[in-house]
């Protein structure tokens, strides 16, 4: 009976404390103030076994298609590189902005082509990440996942080919509504 005491005591002091550290606004959110190394440690192990876990048993489909490849390379150009940048690029304004910073994917890959489907589609929490399977068929994802396979070995020329849509494929992905007659600057009075 003392050690359910001594359970039940241990687990109030445990609800006080974390009531006091988020009620007491202990934790600072600010993007410029970096983690200590523990609680970066914490939240950098805990994200990556859970895109392990939730990635773990996804088929990955054939990555070497080229229409993959500039299919995805496209996507990238538009809606990636300002936060994880292309070769040639430095960083951008936004990227610096950002804590934690995203990723330079021109440098690095992740090697399981899964778990970067995962992210891609799911994006991550409080992270900027984006979930792109919100607007975005599992088919686009895959390219994205197969040109970020290429992207670290690009040269600024040949990621210039790989990303460059034609003008007929970049009305069917503009989500801003170009095909407006105001957007087009047709006047129809």
């Amino acid at each position: 009976m003392n050690w359910l005491k001594l359970l039940l005591g241990l687990i109030v002091i445990g609800l006080l404390g974390g009531a006091a550290f988020v009620y007491g606004g202990v934790f600072n959110a600010a993007a410029d103030e970096p983690h200590s190394k523990l609680f970066y440690w914490l939240v950098e192990a805990t994200r990556e076994r859970s895109i392990a876990a939730r990635a773990r048993g996804l088929e990955v489909p054939p990555l070497d298609d080229p229409a993959l490849l500039t299919a995805g390379g496209a996507d990238y150009n538009e809606m990636c590189t300002e936060c994880h940048l292309k070769p040639g690029m430095e960083d951008s304004e936004l990227r610096t902005a950002m804590y934690p910073r995203p990723p330079d994917l021109t440098k690095t890959k992740r090697s399981d082509p899964a778990q970067t489907f995962w992210i891609i589609k799911h994006g991550i929490k409080m992270s900027g990440m984006p979930a792109w399977g919100a607007t975005h068929d599992d088919q686009r994802m895959w390219a994205m996942v197969a040109f970020l396979q290429e992207l670290p070995r690009l040269t600024p020329e040949q990621y210039q080919i790989l990303t460059a849509r034609g003008e007929e494929e970049s009305g069917s992905h503009d989500h801003m509504g170009s095909d407006s007659d105001e957007a087009s600057g047709h006047d129809h009075n």
